[in-house]
């Protein structure tokens, strides 16, 4: 059997219902490569094992799931990237999708680790902390629209699913999760630069508090900051106002 250890994370999924969601959601839009991220017990990876026609990988830290996984599903032999996500290198040629029971403890740094491969990633079904969840999918004026909103809207529709409840685990994790969609946009988002728009976005809610006059005032020209706009804060700008601004940005 295994252990489960508290300093990686680990909160296993049992709950059949959940699981059977999940892959019902992840099969909506077509894939031939996937890869899964934190099989842990391969409560997920049982079932997606089952979907016919595709090539599965799957990355997992702990040694000790390495090894039981093998045992469990031979099918997964050779298919098993025994690293963290945050440091391993893109796992497939051509596009694949991504999966998974996200670590809570590193989920947004996953989030931003899968923007580095967005090109080729162009959908993702995750399982987060629900307040981690609530943040990606959030719209302009809630209280949780924030930097990772603003960060991943311009590249993904996200779409919150469902809550999965703490019994749906073991152990019990102590918060609720949620799982959510990521499918990638067709049309970019019109920026002076990928690099202005980041930079916008970090600024202005480095001092969320503050209308975006006082929070991002060493970006723009005098001049341009009299604009109405500036004195808005930052969470009710769209990501297409944001965007829009780049343009007036000092160079």
């Amino acid at each position: 059997m295994y252990t489960l250890k508290k300093s990686l994370g680990q909160h296993f999924l049992k709950d059949e219902n959940i699981i059977k969601a999940i892959v019902k959601a992840l099969q909506q839009q077509p894939f031939t490569q996937l890869l899964e991220v934190g099989p842990g017990a391969g409560a997920l990876t049982k079932d997606l094992l089952q979907i016919p026609g595709i090539d599965i990988k799957a990355v997992e830290l702990d040694e000790e799931k390495v090894e039981y996984l093998q045992k469990k599903y031979p099918a997964l032999v050779g298919k098993l990237i025994h690293k963290s996500f945050l440091d391993i290198d893109k796992p497939f040629e051509g596009p694949f999708t991504v999966i998974g029971n996200f670590p809570y403890n590193i989920s947004t740094q996953i989030l931003f680790k899968i923007l580095d491969w967005k090109d080729e990633v162009p959908v993702v079904i995750g399982m987060f902390q629900k307040e981690v969840a609530q943040r990606a999918a959030s719209v302009p004026g809630s209280k949780v629209y924030g930097v990772l909103s603003a960060l991943l809207q311009p590249y993904y529709d996200i779409e919150y699913l469902f809550d999965v409840p703490p019994a749906s685990f073991t152990p019990a994790p102590k918060v609720m999760s949620g799982v959510i969609r990521l499918t990638r946009k067709t049309t970019a988002l019109d920026f002076k630069s990928e690099r202005a728009y980041w930079v916008l976005v970090k600024t202005a809610f480095n001092q969320r508090r503050k209308t975006m006059r006082n929070a991002v005032k060493s970006l723009f020209p005098a001049d341009v900051l009299q604009d109405d706009l500036f004195n808005r804060r930052a969470e009710t700008l769209s990501i297409e106002e944001f965007a829009a601004l780049t343009y007036r940005m000092q160079s």
